[in-house]
């Protein structure tokens, strides 16, 4: 296949959006493996801002930080991703790079415990205040559960919405593929 799938696509967008030093946020940190991966884009002078409501995911990626050898380049907060602004020192304000949300539930979690559009659309509003111009926040949007469907919609139109002078975005998904298969909105900030 020569069209690239949507995970290593996301992970594209951030190997091309980040560099030794930058500053990253995971805005729903899971079992760890984007934060990680974030965390050896930026290396040892960058830093990672890792959200996740659920305490198992925040543990989960500690672990898995500490496995890695990344854990003091990183700072895991308790919390929704919409609390960036609040969490993330002011220092680093004017600094980020480069965000991703999976966004859906926790993969081995509680299938109850999702998402939400007003957070994430608050998140990535709060986001494009604080980022550095050149920001890419990377949205993959898992959308066959519960609740996705209409997450994706508000999504869809937020996104479609944004002012062309404020930011790119692109919508990258396959269409003929069945079982509701995750896209990805890449918004850019300008």
């Amino acid at each position: 296949m020569k069209l690239e799938k949507i995970l290593p696509f996301a992970s594209r967008l951030l190997k091309d959006s980040l560099t030794h030093g930058d500053i990253a946020v995971d805005g729903t940190v899971g079992n760890g493996f984007d934060t990680v991966y974030l965390a050896d884009l930026v290396g040892e002078e960058g830093h990672v801002y890792g959200f996740d409501i659920q305490q198992a995911a925040i543990d989960q990626t500690k672990k898995k930080l500490t496995t890695d050898q990344v854990t003091e380049r990183c700072t895991l907060f308790t919390a929704g991703h919409e609390q960036v602004t609040y969490r993330i020192p002011e220092k680093h304000h004017g600094q980020i790079k480069a965000a991703i949300f999976n966004l859906g539930y926790l993969p081995g979690g509680d299938k109850s415990i999702v998402t939400h559009f007003e957070t994430t659309i608050s998140s990535v509003e709060q986001l494009l205040d604080i980022m550095a111009p050149g920001g890419m926040i990377v949205l993959v949007i898992y959308h066959g559960h519960p609740g996705g469907a209409e997450e994706r919609d508000h999504l869809l139109e937020y996104a479609a919405a944004l002012s062309q002078h404020r930011a790119h975005v692109l919508q990258y998904q396959f269409i003929n593929q069945v079982n509701e298969p995750p896209f990805i909105l890449a918004i850019e900030k300008i």
